[in-house]
């Protein structure tokens, strides 16, 4: 018995994941702008800017990578994005923690 395989799937998924991951930099960066506007702290409201352009370009390669798996759904994995996606979520959470904890 075969099962029916939907090459869409795969591209739908990457691009949801994406999205997900521009959606925790954004709420974060907000949360670092708003801290940092509050507390008159600038760093805090650089590191927003910081995450809300880290937001953008996670969409726009999200784009990028679902055209590439809906052309051919065997495209390789640039390890690079990936790696900076990771990154930067992990400086997003960071400035989001320490924005909460200096305001509250």
């Amino acid at each position: 018995m075969s099962v029916a395989r939907d090459p869409g799937l795969q591209a739908e998924r990457t691009a949801l994941s994406w999205t997900r991951t521009a959606l925790v930099l954004v709420v974060n960066g907000l949360l670092a702008v708003r801290s940092g506007v509050v507390l008159a702290q600038p760093e805090f409201v650089i590191v927003g800017v910081v995450l809300a352009a880290a937001a953008a370009a996670a969409i726009l390669f999200g784009v990028h990578r679902r055209r590439q798996l809906e052309a051919r759904a065997d495209a390789p994995v640039s390890v690079v994005p990936v790696l900076v996606a990771v990154s930067v979520t992990l400086l997003a959470c960071v400035a989001g923690i320490a924005s909460v904890l200096t305001v509250g």
